[in-house]
């Protein structure tokens, strides 16, 4: 006997220590990994947090509950046997030996340790709330309901509904663990007669109903904040019906929620539990009245026929705040004439923006990419990112960076050695301008091969990627055996690491808190790590950020930087969001899993790829989120001018960020409600062909000058048409390069006129059959015909369109880029590169033959040009010329003849 009642608590004793070595092992880690970032403060204080939010919960869980079954057990023991509840069962059975009043009362205090354990874990999973409730920040926007700050519901809204919630769950609980001990004790049982309820019992479980009843009250009145949220009317927040009908209606249930509670809580003294009965009857009859019949009644016979009329104002405050919500208030809205008279002069005069218009398309690119500088099987480029650099010029490039992913290691050589002591790292980026074609079809790179060699003034003097994209899993660097570094010729080069990442682990301790951890008992066996190893985890770059900031939101897509200090470095877009903000539109997007209704890009983080070092930079100090956060983690922000100057060159509008409010701005340029009610001026995002498939158009970065703009510049831009048209009615942009940064524009379009949208100019080309049998003709001769992006450019007062044309062999995994479509007004051409694709779009437009070749050949017409005029031109066409060459210095230095010749000429009266 003694023997089976000691098993229970070996068992109990045996998982508590296992679970304590656990917790140990995971926070003694992460205190050992944020330390190493200078990042400890930061893990104190959500350790602090966490701690604090359990302790808290798990001490108010367990009072509660102790207090109720000991009640319940003082209670029900009159008639509880001495020794065993009779049951039927002989002594000595399972049964039995769990009805002994001894093991029961172990069973009782293990039963409430659990209890207040899941319940101090419940409270510890919202730790960032109870912070954010503590260093809350003004908004400076009060609600039109209720006249509270914005503030309330973003920060202190969040808490009452979890105590709410935690508390209702704590008494539903208790309640069940109270009837199950009536239940042994026979004070609640099933006789002939039905259910039997002993009078103390019943006095008990009235009480412990009435303590659900006041959280049900308290459900009801954070139910009127709710209403803010509201999906009844035409739009989101809070309408008519909600303010008239359930408004009113949820105070009624209040009120007599609050007298049911207190019936109950008297009902030990009272003893009439005919007028509680009668009271929750009238609850459930206004429960039923007042929040599903009068409602439907107010909409229907009040709303309805005058709809527009009484949601007016509600649309009012749903268009204000989505607007603030999204930063759609601070959009420049501009008038965009289409004038549509551009000459190839005017092409010309745009030389800076031709030449960066973004012929390779990202998806495509990629694979030529791997299949042209990968060089070995276990290299790989995830994807590729878009930016621009200035080598003379502002020249938009695509670059990718070689990772070395432990899923390209092949099956065979996949050792715990191969993995985590010598394939440790990746080497070096390919980059290439995003206009440049060889002969055969193929980008013309600028950085290429290993180790990085450049054609342009960018020198790379840290290739090696040990926190990337593809980096998932950990590396032991400093150790016995020698890294990988980067294949030469039939030999490899091989190097050890001397940068500051990674975790020491040079003791057994900590190696044995690692094997618990990862897990992975190898970290103890080896005998390749000495007393400088480095372990590094965490590498992946999207986990590293979220790990250091759980609290954020993180963009889809990081992008690599090369430094002007020669090392790599990744910038991943951060934002603040929230889905607390009042009568704001919610959206479901890649940023989180849930949906939002607020978003700032208030964060760039710069990691460091080969020592893995994070930093948070605050881009919008004015966003009380951010503010919020600075308050409770000082440590870990720094203001944007603290970024290095190389760097903040490299900034730009986060596209996911900007494709929400596109999305939402589609709908939410109409400030006025009745053209808001009436849909009279819906946009969308227009679609275009990509492998021969229609697809919807992804924003693009572009190096353009914008209408009135004195120089070229990379924005980030889409096209807009109206919903279920394919006209172009607008075109979006947002400014990447400082001054200007964040700066959102919306080009609005002249609307009694056509302006082709991007689907018109795909209907075109497959209509155009000198354009359309030829794509067919390479589709059938054992090649893959790959449409790329359609791009709409804005140049001057006019727009051109232009679409790239790949070719695949079915046999290879090589796009080649092969021809460029043009099109401009009536005109829509295709031939073997941009300029000729210009040039025979504008020569038939605009200029004769003779002429166009002069312009093109850098000859003088008869009497256009001045002498001043051909040198001008001279020194154009050696600059492109330098330009194809990549002779950048060249290039640069003929500009600058240029420059001086412009000047003399604008001088001349």
């Amino acid at each position: 006997m003694k023997s089976m009642r000691r098993l229970p608590m070996a068992v109990l004793v045996t998982f508590g220590l296992f679970a304590l070595a656990a917790v140990f092992a995971k926070y003694y880690t992460d205190w050992l990994w944020f330390r190493n970032l200078g990042y400890g403060t930061v893990f104190d204080t959500m350790l602090a947090a966490r701690v604090g939010a359990f302790s808290v919960f798990f001490l108010l869980a367990a009072l509660a509950a102790t207090i109720n079954i000991a009640i319940a057990r003082k209670r029900g023991g009159p008639i509880r046997p001495a020794t065993t509840i009779d049951v039927g069962e002989p002594e000595g059975t399972p049964l039995a030996l769990l009805l002994n009043a001894s093991v029961m009362k172990i069973m009782w205090v293990v039963a409430i340790f659990l209890f207040s354990c899941v319940m101090g874990l419940v409270a510890a999973g919202s730790w960032a709330e109870f912070l954010k409730f503590l260093h809350a920040s003004s908004f400076g926007l009060a609600d039109p309901v209720f006249g509270k700050d914005v503030g309330f519901y973003v920060f202190t809204l969040p808490v009452y509904q979890f105590l709410q919630g935690w508390y209702q769950l704590a008494v539903v609980l208790i309640a069940i663990a109270v009837i199950f001990s009536y239940s042994l004790d026979r004070s609640i049982s099933l006789g002939p007669r039905g259910l039997v309820i002993g009078a103390r019992a019943r006095k008990h479980l009235a009480v412990l109903g009435g303590f659900l009843f006041l959280g049900i009250a308290f459900l009801y009145r954070l139910k009127l904040y709710a209403l803010l949220y509201s999906t009844t009317g035409v739009a989101y927040g809070a309408s008519y019906t909600d303010v008239h009908a359930f408004l009113p209606a949820y105070w009624g249930l209040l009120s007599i929620t609050l007298a049911v509670a207190i019936l109950l809580f008297l009902a030990p003294f009272l003893r009439r539990w005919k007028l509680i009965t009668y009271l929750f009857g009238a609850y459930v009859v206004v429960l039923i009245l007042f929040t599903w019949a009068y409602p439907t009644i107010v909409q229907q016979y009040v709303v309805k026929p005058n709809e527009l009329v009484k949601e007016e104002p509600y649309i009012k405050n749903n268009i204000t705040f989505t607007r603030l919500a999204y930063g759609l208030n601070k959009i420049t809205e501009r008038h965009f004439p289409v004038a549509q008279d551009l000459t190839y002069r005017d092409i010309q005069n745009n030389r800076a923006t031709i030449a960066n218009i973004r012929l390779w398309d990202r998806r495509p690119l990629i694979q030529t990419y791997k299949q042209l500088q990968e060089f070995r099987l276990y290299y790989d480029f995830k994807n590729v990112d878009v930016d621009r650099y200035s080598f003379g010029t502002y020249l938009q490039v695509a670059l990718a960076a070689r990772e070395l992913p432990e899923s390209q290691i092949p099956l065979r050589a996949r050792t715990w050695v191969n993995i985590h002591l010598i394939y440790t790292h990746g080497f070096g980026v390919v980059m290439s301008p995003v206009n440049q074609v060889t002969a055969d079809g193929l980008p013309r790179f600028i950085v290429q091969n290993i180790p990085p060699q450049s054609s342009v003034p960018l020198k790379i003097t840290e290739p090696r990627i040990y926190y990337g994209e593809e980096t998932d899993t950990y590396a032991i660097v400093r150790s016995k055996t020698r890294e990988f570094d980067y294949p030469k010729g039939n030999q490899n080069v091989y190097t050890s690491y001397h940068g500051r990442g990674g975790v020491s682990i040079s003791g057994w301790f900590r190696r044995l808190v690692y094997a618990w951890e990862l897990p992975d008992v190898k970290l103890l066996l080896t005998d390749a790590i000495t007393n400088k190893s480095r372990l590094m985890y965490n590498r992946m770059i999207t986990v590293r950020d979220r790990t250091i900031a759980p609290f954020l939101s993180y963009d889809s897509d990081p992008y690599l930087v090369v430094g002007g200090d020669g090392k790599l470095y990744w910038i991943h877009d951060a934002y603040t969001t929230t889905n607390m903000f009042p009568y704001s539109e919610p959206v479901l997007e890649t940023i989180g899993e849930r949906a939002l209704n607020y978003i700032r890009n208030s964060v760039k983080i710069v990691i460091d790829a080969y020592n893995g070092d994070v930093t948070y930079y605050v881009v919008d100090p004015s966003d009380p989120l951010i503010q919020t956060y600075e308050k409770i983690f000082p440590a870990l922000f720094k203001p944007m001018s603290a970024m290095p100057p190389f760097l903040k060159k490299h900034i730009r509008y986060p596209m996911d960020l900007f494709r929400i409010q596109a999305k939402l701005n589609n709908s939410y340029h109409m400030t006025d409600p009745q053209v808001f009610y009436n849909r009279e001026d819906l946009w969308t995002t227009p679609s275009e062909i990509y492998q021969e498939r229609q697809q919807r158009m992804s924003p693009y970065y572009i190096v353009m000058k914008l209408p009135n703009g004195t120089s070229e510049e990379f924005i980030l831009m889409l096209p807009l048409t109206p919903s279920k048209k394919d006209n172009m009615v607008a075109w979006m942009c947002a400014r990447c390069d400082a001054p200007n940064y964040g700066e959102v524009i919306v080009y609005d379009l002249p609307k009694e006129r056509l302006i082709y949208g991007p689907m018109q100019i795909e209907a075109r080309i497959n209509q155009k059959p000198s354009i359309s049998s030829k794509l067919t003709l390479w589709g059938q001769k054992g090649s893959r015909v790959i449409r790329g992006n359609m791009l709409v450019i804005p140049i001057e007062k006019s727009f051109i369109y232009v679409e790239p044309v790949y070719l695949q062999a079915e046999q290879s995994e090589m796009p080649e880029l092969k021809r460029v479509i043009v099109s401009f007004k009536e005109r829509l051409e295709m031939e073997r590169n941009l300029d000729e694709a210009l040039s025979a779009v504008f020569n038939a437009a605009n200029l004769p033959a003779s002429v166009l070749s002069k312009v093109r050949q850098g000859q003088a017409p008869a009497a256009p040009l001045s002498r001043k005029a051909q040198k001008a031109l001279t020194r154009y066409n050696n600059a492109m010329d330098a330009l194809k060459r990549g002779d950048w210095a060249a290039y640069g230095a003929e500009l600058e003849k240029l420059k001086q010749i412009l000047q003399s000429m604008a001088k001349r009266p």
